[in-house]
């Protein structure tokens, strides 16, 4: 992330997916593990599991004067729905992280923004043996592509949040970032 004092980021998936829990996790995680400011929104549909939801978390070294997504950094995509909901005021030279199982890039994107390609879904299910990981997986990648978090503090994170899952959670996790890095390898195309 870099010394910015204003790091933009939203999430977006259907209900179900785990998109508010990830930014909880990811605002819980800046604030208290590595001492930013943090505000976290959210939206979601009235048919709530399995429409369009989205969740948008602000990181600052300073304290944040407005709480609201203006243009993100980061839009992590998990359904196409929320894809072609969402993708509006993606910066330019921003960076867009999909479910490539879930989303293809359509439309045009702003200049310069890299797409990294996660099978988070499919790393969940078949490697974790838990679909609902998938936003663990997901978390996992997008720290190690935006290194807007610390993975000490994720790690943390995730052991206080859900000691019960801590085996299948941790491997999720691990899984995320090796995905993360094979994604970032190829350059974010």
């Amino acid at each position: 992330m870099n010394d910015l004092s204003r790091y933009e980021i939203r999430i977006g998936g259907f209900g179900g997916q785990g998109v508010v829990t990830m930014a909880v996790v990811v605002g819980e995680t800046a604030a208290l593990h590595d001492g930013k400011y943090v505000v976290q929104t959210q939206s979601y549909g009235p048919e709530a599991r399995g429409g369009a939801s989205k969740s948008e978390i602000v990181i600052s070294d300073v304290e944040v004067d407005y709480p609201k997504v203006i243009a993100p950094d980061v839009f992590v995509a998990m359904s196409r729905a929320a894809y072609l909901e969402y993708i509006h005021g993606l910066k330019e030279n921003g960076v867009l992280i999909i479910d490539e199982d879930l989303v293809d890039v359509e439309g045009e994107l702003p200049e310069g923004v890299k797409v990294y390609r996660i099978p988070a879904t499919r790393i969940a299910d078949k490697d974790v043996g838990n679909k609902q990981a998938t936003n663990v997986v997901m978390l996992g990648a997008f720290t190690v592509i935006t290194q807007a978090l610390s993975i000490k503090g994720l790690k943390a994170r995730i052991e206080e949040r859900w000691p019960r899952f801590l085996k299948s959670n941790m491997l999720a996790l691990e899984l995320g970032i090796k995905a993360g890095e094979e994604a970032l390898a190829k350059g974010g195309k």
